[in-house]
C-alpha cells in the first residue's frame, strides 16, 4: 500500500489513516487487506474525469467533491431528537408495526431492531465475532461492487467500518419488511454507507432505504458516498425502494450492484429529489435463467441541481426479462442526466426487454441529457427503447383551462399525473402513500411558465402571455 497520498485529498488521507489504526486489530484480515486495496485503488486512480471516451462520466462533473474538503462527522444533536423532532419528512419509525427500523446517523447505528435477530443487522458485529454470517459477509462483500470498476465504490470500501446487514437464510417462510434509513446532519462530512443484502433461495424481502436531512432546504453542504449490493437467490423476490432526499447542498454518490439467481424477482423504485449533485449507478446481472426484474425511477431537480442515474442491466441467461422506465421533471436550470444499457449475451435467447427514459421540462433554461442503449449478441430476443422530453402538451393545458381551471392548478395535476405513473409502480401502499405525498408537496408550488397570464379561451401561441 502506498505510503502517501498521490491525490490531492488530505483530509481523506488522513480520515483513512485514524480509521486503519482504530479498527485494524478489531477486524479479520480479509477486512483490513479489502481495505487497504481499496485505499490504494483510489490512492491511485483519483476521482473519474468527464473526459473523452469516460462515457459513464461524461456529463456529470464531480470537481466539487474532488475539491471538496469533507471530513469525519462529529455527531450534532441527539440522534432520536433529530429523527423524530417537529417537522421531520422521515419514515423513521416505519410504515406498519411489522416493519423493522435500521437508522444510521452521521454513519453511526443509533436503531437496530430488537427482533429477527441474525435476520436484519448491521456488519460490525458479524465480522467481529467470526460467525457463520461473518463468513457470508466475506463471500459477498466487494465482491458484486468491486473496487476496481468505480472511483467511488473503493473510496467506500477502503473507509468500510460498519454498515446495514440483511441476511434471509434459504427458504425462510415470513416476508420481511425493512425501513433502512441514513441521515447526515454535520456540515462539511463525508459518510459511506454500506448496505449488503443476502437474500436465500425462496424468501421475500421489501426495503425502503432512504438517505435524508430532517431540512433538506437549509440543511449544510456534505458528501454521501453509499455502496448497495444485492444478492437475490434462486426463487427470491425483492422489493427495493431508494430515496434520494438529501440537503439541495449536499453531494451524493450512490452504487448499487444486484445479482439475481435462476427464477429470482428484483422489483426496484429509485426516486431522486432535493440535492446539489445526486447521482444512482444501478446495474442489474441476470445470473441465472427466467430471472426477472423491473426498474423504475422518479427524478425531481429545480434550481442548479444536478442529477445522474445510470442505469444497466446484464442479460447472461435465457428467458430473462427486464422493464426499465424512468421519469424526469426538470425545473430552473438544473440538469438531469440518464444513462440506460442493456446488454444481451450470446447465450441469453428469449430475452424480453424494455427500457423507456421520459422528460417533462418546465424550464427553458433546464437541460436532460438521455442516453438508452442496446447492446445485442443473441438473435432471438424481443427488446426496444427509447426517450423522450418535451414540455406539458399544449392541447390538454388548453382543454383543461377551458374547464375552468386556472393554469397553476391544471400545471400541477398534469405534472402529478405523470410523476404517477412511476409511483404507482409502488406494491406496499404505505409506502405508496408516503412518496406520493412527498413528491406532491414539492410539485405543488411549480408552475407552467408562460402561461400564467393566458386567457383560458387562448391556446398558448395564440394569445395571453
Amino acid at each position: 500500500m502506498s505510503t502517501a497520498p498521490t491525490i490531492n485529498h488530505p483530509s481523506y488521507y488522513k480520515d483513512y489513516l485514524a480509521l486503519r489504526e482504530q479498527l485494524s486489530g478489531n477486524s479479520p484480515a480479509w477486512l483490513n487487506d479489502l481495505r487497504a486495496a481499496a485505499w490504494e485503488r483510489f490512492d491511485s486512480s483519483g476521482f473519474p474525469t468527464a473526459r473523452r471516451g469516460n462515457e459513464p462520466w461524461k456529463y456529470t462533473n464531480v470537481r466539487p467533491i474532488a475539491q471538496g474538503r469533507f471530513d469525519s462527522p462529529a455527531m450534532g444533536r441527539d440522534p432520536i431528537e433529530l429523527l423524530l423532532g417537529p417537522g421531520r419528512k422521515l419514515p423513521s419509525t416505519g410504515f406498519e408495526p411489522e416493519w423493522l427500523n435500521l437508522i444510521f446517523v452521521d454513519g453511526k447505528p443509533v436503531v437496530t431492531p430488537e427482533t429477527r435477530p441474525g435476520i436484519v443487522g448491521t456488519l460490525a458485529p458479524e465480522w467481529t465475532a467470526g460467525t457463520d454470517d461473518g463468513n457470508v459477509a466475506h463471500e459477498n462483500l466487494g465482491r458484486h461492487a468491486t473496487i476496481g470498476e468505480d472511483a467511488f465504490v473503493a473510496l467506500n470500501t477502503a473507509f468500510l467500518s460498519d454498515g446495514a446487514y440483511i441476511r434471509l437464510p434459504d427458504d425462510y417462510e415470513e416476508e420481511v419488511f425493512l425501513n433502512l434509513v441514513y441521515v447526515q446532519d454535520s456540515a462539511d462530512s463525508a459518510v459511506y454507507p454500506r448496505t449488503l443484502i443476502v437474500a436465500g433461495r425462496n424468501t421475500r424481502l421489501t426495503l425502503f432505504e432512504s438517505y435524508a436531512n430532517v431540512d433538506p432546504v437549509n440543511a449544510p453542504q456534505y458528501f454521501t458516498n453509499a455502496v448497495t449490493e444485492v444478492v437475490v437467490g434462486e426463487g427470491a423476490k425483492i422489493n427495493h425502494y431508494r430515496l434520494l432526499n438529501e440537503s439541495r447542498a449536499a453531494y451524493h454518490v450512490g452504487t448499487t450492484r444486484v445479482t439475481q439467481a435462476r427464477d429470482s424477482n428484483y422489483e426496484s423504485g429509485s426516486f431522486a429529489m432535493g440535492c446539489a449533485l445526486g447521482r444512482h449507478d444501478l446495474s442489474v446481472l441476470l445470473d441465472g435463467t427466467g430471472a426477472y426484474c423491473s426498474l423504475n425511477g422518479l427524478y425531481l431537480t429545480d434550481n442548479t441541481e444536478h442529477v445522474d442515474n445510470l442505469v444497466s442491466i446484464d442479460h447472461a441467461h435465457p428467458h430473462g426479462t427486464s422493464r426499465l422506465y424512468y421519469k424526469g421533471i426538470l425545473d430552473g436550470r438544473s440538469r438531469a442526466v440518464f444513462g440506460g444499457t442493456v446488454l444481451v449475451r450470446e447465450d441469453a435467447q428469449k430475452t424480453d426487454a424494455q427500457q423507456t427514459d421520459k422528460n417533462l421540462i418546465l424550464s427553458d433554461r433546464a437541460e436532460v441529457d438521455s442516453k438508452p442503449s442496446l447492446l445485442i449478441y443473441a438473435d432471438d430476443v424481443k427488446c426496444g427503447h427509447g426517450a423522450t422530453a418535451g414540455h406539458i402538451d399544449e392541447d390538454t393545458l388548453f382543454y383543461m383551462r377551458s374547464r375552468g381551471l386556472d393554469p397553476q392548478t391544471a400545471s400541477q395535476i398534469l405534472i402529478h399525473a405523470f410523476a404517477s405513473e412511476i409511483i404507482d409502480t409502488v406494491e406496499h401502499e404505505l409506502v405508496r402513500e408516503y412518496l406520493d405525498s412527498l413528491f406532491l408537496d414539492t410539485v405543488s408550488g411549480k408552475a407552467l411558465a408562460g402561461y400564467a397570464g393566458s386567457s383560458p379561451n387562448s391556446r398558448p401561441g395564440q394569445g395571453g402571455a
